[in-house]
């Protein structure tokens, strides 16, 4: 546990320009604080120990804001930058040195289950406020997108971005993509104009029940 915790601190001067010295990321940084309260969950998870393991995680949450359920299983060189808001779910598998930003949740859709959660390669980037969500695989060396909502299995080397998410780049080359980014749809606007429609469909009901109410006075009269 202890050459984890090493290669844990390793992970963040490799991937973070801001840090200076052991004693400052030990100290200060919260990514590293819930990736250790999550090692210690996890020994008790795997040793039956359900209830103490998920106080720990409860806890290391409370301290961090990062909740990791301590059934997931974590690869080595793991490393959350500014994390506050990820979330990992039960069934999640990482792999070695993995890289996650604030905001991002690895989750399941409600659907599944079992294996709910994805897995997620080696050397895996995930930027801040990406979701991934299902029991699929995004493979190793592949970036996912600041926003990104990734519903499907990712191939090896890609970089996906967008709601619902698409590859862009794949081994190295930019792949096509058929979306209109100039006659994008615009369902607010939409909106308003179905409510135009239905607001001018009323005016002119409104128009013929005038006309009948006159007509029906002046018949009377």
């Amino acid at each position: 546990m202890f050459a984890q915790m090493r290669e844990d601190i390793q992970a963040v001067f490799e991937r973070d320009p801001a840090a200076r010295s052991t004693f400052e990321v030990v100290l200060t940084y919260s990514g590293l604080h819930a990736i250790w309260g999550y090692r210690i969950a996890h020994r008790f998870w795997k040793a039956g120990w359900c209830t103490l393991a998920r106080a720990v995680s409860q806890f290391t949450r409370f301290l961090t804001g990062i909740e990791i359920h301590p059934g997931a299983r974590i690869g080595k060189g793991l490393f959350i930058d500014h994390g506050m808001g990820v979330v990992i779910g039960e069934t999640c598998e990482i792999g070695d040195n993995v890289t996650i930003y604030q905001g991002v949740t690895l989750g399941g859709t409600g659907k599944e289950k079992g294996k709910r959660h994805p897995t997620i390669g080696n050397d895996v980037i995930i930027a801040t406020g990406a979701k991934v969500l299902g029991s699929f695989k995004i493979g190793d060396n592949s970036k996912i997108g600041a926003g990104a909502v990734v519903l499907q299995e990712v191939p090896p080397n890609s970089t996906v971005v967008g709601i619902k998410a698409r590859i862009v780049i794949q081994d190295g080359k930019r792949v096509k993509c058929d979306l209109d980014h100039v006659n994008m749809p615009d369902p607010v606007a939409d909106t308003l104009r179905q409510m135009q429609k239905e607001i001018e469909s009323l005016r002119k009901e409104l128009d013929l029940l005038r006309e009948a109410k006159k007509e029906n006075e002046h018949s009377i009269h």
